[in-house]
């Protein structure tokens, strides 16, 4: 296809193709420890350490792909990328679906990180088409899309794993197979040859490479380093939710799952809509600091609230929050050229997948380091907090320094 100006088809495949594959790996997340189980003969506490490793190994083939496979996209083009991740994601699921071992659905669980383009390279392919004052709203809604996901995945593969536990990893290979064929006939290039990288360069592509690209701006190096703060923060809440409201509130599995759902509601809310109102009437960066506000607001009403209802009543400020990811993913984009916003999100992917490995363990020991010593939990989220509290005054910075006054402006 030689359209270098995607239409709404090719716009509403790339959140279909994000949403495709949140829910495939959001199928898989009630059942994958369970199917772990059965490999280690019920031993819960063998599978257990074997859940963790899953979790690291996927999150480092994230951290050291996703700047390969964004250099890539700049190089050859979004559409290759997105189609091939998609076939890969598929024949990972197939291979986990198939595991005859513990060993072999470690190796479908890797690849399967290493993969995972999509959505990434969504990103990339929406600064390519979108003008940069209306980035931040699609990337609200690619974060809506997201959270959509994470709410239904979960909740379908709870129930086709209650018919077989290998049945949600046909489900999610099925998914990503259909997506790649329906994007084989559906979905234009969005970079023109003309923007392209003129080579493929491993030494830039790796890791160190993005890192070094990252680094040559030092604007461009702070903003990414708020996101990256955001990123580390948000890691508390799928690592500690689940654990800390049954300890220190004693919830039941059905009303943390409302809890879930409510959090997963309203942040779809947040990103699907008022992120846009909010950057055409305030700009990015206002956007971004007020964000961030909600955010430390939100983790210190998590780590003081006495009783669930409070801890409820934290939720939508958790929610807000969310109005500071896409400003500031948009206002990164702007500080790389056309034939780089590839790379820029493969390094940000990067930097996502350090998160994963270190944020889990941080929070959750700090969470059993305050239940062995008979502490009231909350020491956790309160570091959410002040890594929220950084991410803000690194924005407030730039913002002061000047280097934002492009982003700051509403858009009209």
């Amino acid at each position: 296809m030689q359209s270098y100006k995607p239409g709404k088809a090719a716009f509403i495949f790339i959140f279909i193709t994000a949403a495709l594959d949140v829910l495939a790996l959001g199928i898989i997340v009630p059942v994958l420890p369970k199917l772990i189980v059965s490999f280690r003969d019920g031993d819960f506490s063998a599978a257990s350490r074997w859940v963790g490793y899953f979790g690291i190994a996927w999150a480092m083939a994230q951290f050291m792909c996703q700047p390969v496979l964004g250099a890539l996209s700049d190089r050859f083009g979004r559409r290759p990328v997105v189609l091939l991740s998609n076939i890969g994601l598929g024949v990972d699921y197939l291979v986990m679906a198939l595991a005859p071992s513990l060993t072999w659905l470690f190796i479908g669980r890797l690849a399967s990180g290493a993969a995972a383009a999509s959505f990434s390279t969504a990103q990339a392919y929406i600064a390519d088409i979108t003008p940069a004052d209306k980035r931040a709203a699609k990337f609200g809604l690619l974060g809506a899309v997201f959270g959509v996901g994470f709410t239904i995945g979960p909740a379908l593969g709870g129930w086709l794993g209650g018919i077989d536990l290998r049945l949600p990893f046909w489900a999610a290979a099925g998914f990503s197979l259909a997506n790649a064929v329906y994007g084989y006939f559906v979905l234009p290039e969005s970079l023109a040859p003309e923007n392209r990288t003129k080579k493929f360069v491993w030494r830039s592509a790796s890791v160190f490479g993005a890192l070094k690209f990252i680094r040559r701006d030092s604007a461009l190096a702070a903003i990414v380093l708020a996101i990256f703060l955001s990123l580390l923060a948000h890691e508390s809440l799928p690592s500690l939710f689940v654990l800390y409201t049954d300890y220190r509130y004693h919830w039941t599995p059905t009303e943390t799952g409302l809890a879930l759902a409510g959090v997963g509601i309203f942040q779809t809310l947040v990103a699907g809509g008022l992120v846009r109102h909010a950057v055409k009437r305030f700009g990015e960066t206002p956007s971004a600091v007020a964000g961030l506000v909600f955010g430390v607001l939100g983790f210190v009403g998590f780590a003081v609230a006495p009783v669930g209802w409070a801890f409820l009543a934290a939720i939508p400020l958790i929610a807000l929050w969310s109005l500071a990811a896409p400003a500031m993913q948009s206002m990164a984009t702007r500080f790389v050229g056309v034939s780089e916003q590839g790379a820029l999100q493969g390094a940000v992917s990067s930097l996502r997948g350090v998160s994963g490995m270190i944020g889990p363990i941080t929070f959750t020991q700090l969470l059993a380091f305050e239940i062995s010593k008979g502490h009231m939990p909350g020491m956790a989220y309160g570091l959410s907090a002040l890594l929220c509290s950084f991410s803000f005054l690194v924005v407030v910075a730039l913002a002061r320094r000047g280097v934002m006054k492009d982003v700051t402006a509403a858009a009209p």
